[in-house]
């Protein structure tokens, strides 16, 4: 069965090697936002003949074909999602590094109106917010 990114690569006309499809895989299946390494370890679980190198290249060559997005979550590491067709933003747990993925109409339409107030006209955003859980100190200050 052919995984999603492996697909977007067909449609592209790149050329998948077995260990691109690997990776392709991988990568289609991650719940997360895993970095080159973890991608590595995934990987060298199915075919322990991939290279550390090769995920890097294969990385790279998949986000310069606009097929991964590359983010920086404020850890000191590159992370990998598949290019989204539905736009979502994220919240980062500092303690954990959890990621979680979210939408809101309501800041959308805050954003777009920003942008109208100062003259333009929104055509892309990438919002990150950090934090860190609520104690039940901080719950008590809220009310």
């Amino acid at each position: 069965m052919v995984s999603r990114i492996e697909q977007r690569c067909i449609d592209k006309g790149m050329k998948m090697t077995e260990q691109r499809r690997v990776i392709a895989r991988v990568l289609s299946d991650s719940a997360d936002h895993p970095d080159v390494e973890e991608v590595y370890r995934r990987s060298t679980h199915i075919d322990p003949n991939i290279s550390i190198a090769t995920v890097y290249r294969t990385v790279r060559l998949f986000e310069e074909a606009a097929i991964l997005e590359r983010h920086d979550f404020g850890d000191g590491r590159a992370r990998y999602e598949e290019a989204a067709g539905d736009h979502h933003d994220h919240l980062i747990d500092m303690q954990s590094g959890a990621v979680i993925e979210f939408t809101s109409s309501e800041i959308e339409t805050l954003q777009r109106e920003i942008a109208r107030r100062y003259g333009f006209r929104l055509v892309g955003h990438r919002l990150e917010l950090y934090g860190v859980p609520l104690t039940s100190d901080d719950e008590r200050a809220e009310k």
